[in-house]
């Protein structure tokens, strides 16, 4: 099977391109830093390709996607873990522009050029990782809580989409997750990526359309939802 993982180079991501690439299939990362993207690339040779790439520059997404698109012929499932967050308080402008570049810009150029390849394939399965943290505004994160709101809703939209399209689309919705993005104190029930990154390969693989992980965090994702609003 040939997989696409877009920023992969770090957390869910790159938990998800071990987990598959020790299978056999090949798998096709994007991420932004190259060096670590040759050190995967050194780790699991035969099964790894790899392609710096910087979502937030469209025209150098495009690029990659059709440079992907001629080696690998075809793509059987794409999972987009690219993203950005950050604590800002303080409401430092370029904290949030940056956030809302990456996380919506670049995350919406990213999902809707994949989605149109696997329309014109006519098959394929798309996969986006979103957050909890949408559920509801974070005074310590506007920006990032504001950009997983609007993720959440355009997988939502994609899902009821793809339905005639003969599109399979996925939202995994983690809670707080033992990465780079987990920032804070007083942080609890903070999840082991290989933990989340098996449930998350269990959802894929039976093309749930929407799954919380780890499975506790669903309590608190229906807390959140309708009682922290």
């Amino acid at each position: 099977m040939n997989i696409l993982i877009i920023g992969a180079t770090s957390g869910i991501g790159r938990g998800l391109w071990d987990i598959y690439a020790e299978n056999d299939n090949n798998v096709i990362v994007l991420g932004r830093r190259t060096s670590l993207l040759e050190e995967m690339k050194e780790m699991r040779p035969s099964n790894t390709t790899i392609y710096p790439c910087d979502i937030t520059n469209h025209h150098e997404f495009e690029s990659v996607l059709n440079d992907v698109c001629n080696s690998a012929k075809k793509i059987d499932l794409a999972i987009i873990c690219a993203g950005t967050g950050d604590l800002n308080p303080g409401l430092s402008i370029d904290i949030e522009l940056s956030t809302i570049n990456t996380n919506i810009v670049g995350w919406t150029t990213v999902v809707d050029s994949i989605y149109n390849l696997f329309k014109k394939q006519g098959f394929g399965h798309m996969v986006t990782i979103t957050s909890i943290g949408g559920l509801v505004g974070e005074p310590n994160a506007p920006a990032y809580s504001a950009t997983k709101a609007y993720q959440i809703n355009y997988s939502q939209a994609l899902r009821k989409k793809s339905k005639k399209d003969g599109i399979s689309v996925t939202e995994i919705r983690p809670g707080l997750v033992n990465t780079a993005m987990a920032k804070g104190e007083g942080l609890f029930w903070v999840m082991p990526v290989p933990k989340v990154v098996k449930q998350i390969k269990k959802a894929i693989t039976k093309k749930k359309s929407l799954v919380v992980v780890t499975k506790r965090w669903s309590i608190i994702a229906f807390i959140m939802k309708y009682f922290m609003s």
